[in-house]
């Protein structure tokens, strides 16, 4: 059985679907889980993908992401998907922090406290303007 750590970069085969979420099979060695509420794109049975190890468990089985484990890799990932979305709608997207945790997962990808973590990082960097009924891009983005 192979040692596994928290944040690792492991191979996973997408398995049975399940209302708590997808069994995975992780480098071909171990069983994992990805949980529904944190799953933000279509998967298929078989579908190879890679995750990322977020909890060891006691029963040797793994809980598994699909995002890098950790505040620094999620958000300029994030932040990137955000950047695409607004330049792909002329600069403006009717989406902000009070908007549903469904919309966001629908029209981002994302989930809602990763979206605003992400929207704070851009506008501390003063990339975008936070308007009462959306984020705008600002014109002078480097």
């Amino acid at each position: 059985m192979e040692d596994f750590e928290v944040g690792q970069e492991v191979g996973i085969i997408v398995g049975s679907f399940s209302k708590l979420g997808i069994t995975v099979l992780v480098d071909e060695v171990c069983e994992g889980m990805l949980y529904s509420n944190e799953v933000y794109q279509r998967l298929e049975e078989g579908q190879r993908l890679k995750g990322y190890v977020k909890k060891v468990r006691d029963d040797g089985k793994l809980d598994v992401s699909l995002q890098p484990i950790g505040f620094r890799n999620s958000i300029t990932k994030f932040q990137v998907q955000i950047l695409n979305a607004l330049r792909a709608h002329n600069g403006f997207l009717p989406i902000t922090d009070k908007s549903e945790p469904d919309t966001i997962k629908y029209e981002l990808g994302m989930s809602k406290k990763a979206f605003k973590n992400a929207i704070g990082g851009l506008y501390k960097n003063k990339v975008i303007t936070l308007e009462e009924n959306g984020i705008r891009l600002l014109e002078h983005t480097n």
